[in-house]
C-alpha cells in the first residue's frame, strides 16, 4: 500500500490499536451507551446517533489522511534562492554559519525542513514523528493531523458524558438490569476514554498554542535555547514566523473559516517558502 506522495506504507501495531480503539468507542457509544439511555429508534437515540457517527466519520477520515498522506518531501534538485528579495530569512547551521545541508540526503534544507530519523530523509515543516500515525507530522498533513485531534478530543467527551447518562440512567431504572458484557463495556470504555480524553486534551492544547505562534514542535525547543542566548547576547528573540495569531491561523487551517475542520490544504503552498514577520506581502507563498 502506498501513501499520497508515492511513500510506502507497511504494518503498522500503533495504527492498528488506534483502529481497534477508534471502532471500539464508537459501537459502545451508539449500541450500548445511547441505545441504554435513549433508545436507538427514538428522536433523542437517532439525533446522537447521527451526531456521533459523523462525528466518529471525521475523525476516522482525518486520521486516515494523517496516515496515507505524504508530510512532505525536499525536491531533489532544490536550491536555496539566496539572492531572492522574497526570501529574507535563510535558515543556516549553528555551527559555521553554512547554509543548512543534510548529509544522508545530500540535499539543502528548505526553511523549516528537517531530517527524521525514522523516515530517513527530510521532512518539509517538520513537527514531529508521530507513531500513532507511523508517519512524520510536517507540511502536507500538519492540519489533517491537527483537526484530528480537535474530532478526537470532541468524540472522547461526548463519548464519556453519553457513558455516565447512561450509568445514571441505568441506576434509576430499578427493572432493568446490565448484563456481563455491557458491565465489561462500560469497565473498558471508562478505562480507555478518561485517560484519552486527559492526554488528548493536553496534546490538543499544546498544538492549539503552536499554532497560534505558527511554531513546530521542533521550532519551539529551538526557540527556547535561541531565546536565552539573545537574552544572554542583550537582545530580543522574536519567532520569524509569527505574523500574529489570526494569521497563524489561516497561515494553517486557511483562510475560509468555514473549511477550517475540513482536511483542505490547497491553501499550504509548496513548503518551500513561508512568509515571515519581515514580509510586507500579505497572502499565501
Amino acid at each position: 500500500m502506498k501513501r499520497e506522495g508515492g511513500m510506502s506504507f507497511s504494518f503498522s501495531l500503533p495504527v492498528t490499536v488506534v483502529t481497534l480503539a477508534i471502532a471500539f468507542v464508537y459501537f459502545s457509544t451508539v449500541f450500548i451507551f445511547i441505545d441504554r439511555w435513549f433508545g436507538l429508534t427514538s428522536s433523542p437515540g437517532l439525533i446522537h446517533s447521527s451526531l456521533f457517527t459523523a462525528l466518529a466519520l471525521m475523525c476516522v477520515s482525518n486520521y486516515a489522511a494523517s496516515v496515507f498522506t505524504d508530510p512532505g518531501r525536499v525536491p531533489p534538485k532544490y536550491l536555496p534562492e539566496i539572492e531572492d528579495a522574497r526570501s529574507p530569512i535563510h535558515e543556516i547551521k549553528r555551527k559555521g554559519g553554512d547554509l543548512r545541508y543534510c548529509q544522508k540526503c545530500s540535499l539543502y534544507k528548505p526553511p523549516r525542513a528537517h531530517h527524521c530519523r525514522v523516515c530517513k530523509r527530510c521532512v518539509l515543516r517538520m513537527d514531529h514523528h508521530c507513531i500513532w500515525i507511523n508517519n512524520c507530522v510536517g507540511h502536507a498533513n500538519y492540519k489533517k493531523f491537527f483537526i484530528f485531534v480537535v474530532y478526537a478530543v470532541t468524540a472522547c467527551i461526548y463519548s464519556l458524558v453519553l457513558l455516565l447518562g447512561s450509568l445514571v440512567n441505568d441506576s434509576q431504572t430499578e427493572d432493568e438490569q446490565i448484563g456481563d458484557s455491557s458491565r465489561t463495556a462500560y469497565v473498558i470504555s471508562g478505562l480507555l476514554l478518561i485517560p484519552l480524553s486527559i492526554t488528548l486534551s493536553i496534546l490538543l492544547g499544546w498544538h492549539i498554542y503552536l499554532v497560534l505562534h505558527n511554531k513546530t514542535t521542533i521550532e519551539y525547543y529551538e526557540g527556547v535555547r535561541a531565546m536565552w542566548l539573545a537574552e544572554k547576547g542583550g537582545h530580543i528573540y522574536k519567532h520569524p514566523y509569527d505574523l500574529g495569531p489570526f494569521d497563524n491561523l489561516t497561515a494553517v487551517l486557511g483562510q475560509n473559516i468555514f473549511c477550517w475542520l475540513c482536511p483542505t490544504t490547497k491553501h499550504i503552498g509548496s513548503g518551500l517558502r513561508f512568509r515571515t514577520s519581515f514580509d510586507n506581502a500579505s497572502g499565501d507563498i
